[in-house]
């Protein structure tokens, strides 16, 4: 097969990414919105606070992480971030997808991306700080525009939310002080 095909067969592959939906709904919207919608938006989100990266973060990769992040959700489907027991019984299966999907690309640029994915997830590097971190602003700003829907869909307490949105610190201090004040602040939490 041609590397032409591969790259061919891969970029339709991720054509499924778009039916993969998630727990949170689009401001506005009535329906989950999909993996490739938050990839995206995700993605124009670090692209906006780059400049409150440390200086010597490779901000190629940081924007390349998160176009490719939840790639392995073809596969393995999305599991709600607040389901911890989903979230530790799913990791492999995400490693399986990670290894097929990156592997219907040419070797050198499967090989990349999947040493990318591993790296993001591994959240040890700055680049992969920032990128986890500015994967959590999204889903926060949507809940928080549209009166919690998932928090509240899901019965969320605000204590787990500020827990599990605190590393929005490492992608932007100024940012998680005005998103935890208004966490705080959310009338939709049940007391």
């Amino acid at each position: 097969m041609s590397k032409i095909q591969n790259k061919i067969d891969f970029i339709l592959e991720l054509e499924k990414l778009k039916g993969v939906l998630r727990k949170t709904k689009p401001v506005g919207l009535d329906r989950y919105e999909n993996s490739a919608e938050h990839s995206w938006q995700t993605t124009l989100t670090a692209l906006i606070l780059l400049d409150e990266a440390p200086a010597e973060i490779d901000a190629l990769k940081v924007l390349k992480m998160l176009l490719i992040h939840d790639v392995v959700e073809i596969d393995a489907g999305d599991v709600f971030v607040y389901d911890t027991n989903a979230r530790a019984e799913i990791a492999e299966k995400e490693a399986e997808a990670a290894e097929r999907i990156f592997g219907l690309l040419p070797a050198g640029i499967g090989d990349e991306l999947l040493q990318l994915w591993h790296e993001f997830e591994g959240r040890q590097t700055i680049e992969s700080k920032f990128a986890k971190a500015v994967d959590r602003i999204n889903p926060v700003l949507q809940n928080l525009a549209s009166h919690g829907q998932s928090w509240v869909e899901h019965n969320i307490a605000r204590e787990r939310v500020l827990a599990m949105n605190s590393e929005i610190q490492a992608a932007s201090p100024e940012l998680w002080t005005v998103l935890e004040a208004r966490i705080q602040q959310a009338p939709f939490f049940k007391q």
